[in-house]
């Protein structure tokens, strides 16, 4: 995936060591990946799925505790 994409960092990030970035190409790609390995593999998304799982992690379905 070329650095086309305008990676952006979550604000709610600060200088924590686990964080992911996300890029979007819209109307068709949201692509994802750890910001501590920018070069490594990247999840590539529809917008619709994106939507789909931030819903499911904002409503708690994805808490490890």
């Amino acid at each position: 995936m070329n650095d086309t994409f305008n990676w952006r960092k979550s604000s709610y990030s600060g200088q924590g060591a686990t964080c992911v970035e996300v890029a979007c190409k819209i109307p068709r790609i949201v692509a994802v990946r750890d910001s501590k390995n920018p070069d490594g593999p990247k999840l590539v998304l529809t917008p619709a799925d994106w939507q789909s799982f931030t819903d499911r992690v904002k409503a708690g379905l994805h808490d490890l505790a």
